[in-house]
């Protein structure tokens, strides 16, 4: 994740490396994802989080597990971008 980051000049975000999936279980958002071949993964979401309080979460429709889909619509970083800016 730190490599990502700094791959992608990342600055001012704080990018959460969650390898045993403790924060996303404790999220609610842990789901099997065992039918794509990928175990336990986090859903797809992104937040906007201001001194620890969550501002404004988007979170992929269809949340279950073993969705047969991989969606990927609102969590993107163009929907944060232009809520952002909005504000």
């Amino acid at each position: 994740m730190f490599q990502w980051g700094k791959s992608q000049n990342a600055k001012n975000v704080f990018l959460l490396p969650d390898g045993n999936g403790e924060f996303t279980r404790k999220m609610g958002m842990l789901v099997d994802k065992n039918n794509l071949g990928f175990g336990q993964r986090s859903w797809r979401y992104s937040m906007y989080v201001e001194d620890g309080e969550i501002k404004k979460l988007f979170s992929e429709n269809g949340f279950e597990d073993n969705c047969p889909t991989d969606p990927f619509e609102v969590s993107d970083a163009d929907t944060m971008l232009k809520y952002l800016k909005s504000r």
